[in-house]
C-alpha cells in the first residue's frame, strides 16, 4: 500500500535534507542517493510485510529494560509501530518528534503507539529523553523483529565507509556487531493484531506523516 506523505513532516525533512546535501557537498549526496536507488532495484522491497499479514508475536524490551508484548498491545487496541534507524538519525528525530505532537490524536482513537530501533536500551533511552516522547520506544537489538517484517538489510561497502567517517558506530550502538539498519517504516496494527498498512520505502529522508497514519487509523 503506497501512501503520500502531507505537508507538515515532510517540509520538515526536505529543509533537513537541503541544509545536509549543502553541508556535505555534491558527491556525498550523490553516493547516497546511489545507494538509496541501489536498494531499490535489489528487491528488498519484494520480502516486506504488507496489509493482511499478523503482526509478529514478539516482545522487546523498553528504554528501561522492562519488555513489552507487541501481539499484547494489539489485543487492547489497535498499534502504530514507527521503525527507526538510530538516536543518531535527523531524520529519525524529525519523525519522532512530530508523532510526539500527535500523541493526544493518536489516544483519541484508542492507539498504542510505539518506536523501535536496533539500538541498545540505553541508547533509546537517550533518544526518548531528547525528543521529550511520552510513548515506548523498544530496542530490537539483533533485528528479530525488522527482520521478521522483511526490513532489515545490509549496508553497503560505500555507506559503511561514510558511516565510518560520520562517526556513526552501528555495531556498538546496536549492539550486535553488525553494520546492518531497517528501513524506516511505520506499520498501523488493527486490533487483534494484523496489519492495516504498511508504509517502507529505502528512502530514509522520507517518512509517513502523522496525519496518514491517523487517516488509516480512522477508517478501521
Amino acid at each position: 500500500m503506497t501512501i503520500q506523505t502531507s505537508t507538515s513532516l515532510k517540509h520538515d525533512l526536505d529543509a533537513f535534507r537541503e541544509e545536509w546535501t549543502r553541508r556535505v557537498g555534491a558527491d556525498t549526496a550523490t553516493l547516497v542517493a546511489q545507494d538509496i536507488d541501489n536498494l531499490r532495484q535489489s528487491g528488498l522491497l519484494d520480502r516486506v510485510a504488507r496489509a493482511g499479514s499478523p503482526i509478529p508475536a514478539l516482545s522487546l524490551p523498553d528504554a528501561t529494560g522492562v519488555r513489552v508484548d507487541l501481539r499484547a498491545l494489539a489485543e487492547v487496541g489497535p498499534l502504530v509501530i514507527l521503525f527507526y534507524r538510530g538516536g543518531w538519525c535527523p531524520y529519525c528525530n524529525l519523525e519522532l518528534r512530530s508523532y510526539q505532537q500527535r500523541l493526544a490524536d493518536f489516544a483519541a482513537q484508542g492507539a498504542t503507539l510505539v518506536a523501535v530501533s536496533p539500538e541498545t536500551p540505553d541508547d533509546t533511552l537517550d533518544t526518548a529523553e531528547k525528543n521529550g516522547l511520552a510513548f515506548p520506544v523498544l530496542s530490537d537489538v539483533g533485528g528479530r523483529l525488522a527482520d521478521a517484517l522483511g526490513i532489515r538489510f545490509r549496508l553497503s561497502p560505500e555507506i559503511e565507509a561514510l558511516y565510518r567517517r560520520f562517526g556513526h558506530d552501528l555495531p556498538a550502538r546496536n549492539g550486535d556487531g553488525e553494520w546492518s539498519l531497517p528501513m524506516p517504516a511505520t506499520f498501523v496494527v488493527a486490533k487483534g493484531g494484523t496489519i492495516a498498512a504498511a508504509f517502507v520505502d529505502p528512502d530514509y529522508r522520507v517518512r509517513l506523516d502523522p496525519a496518514e497514519a491517523l487517516a488509516v487509523l480512522g477508517r478501521l
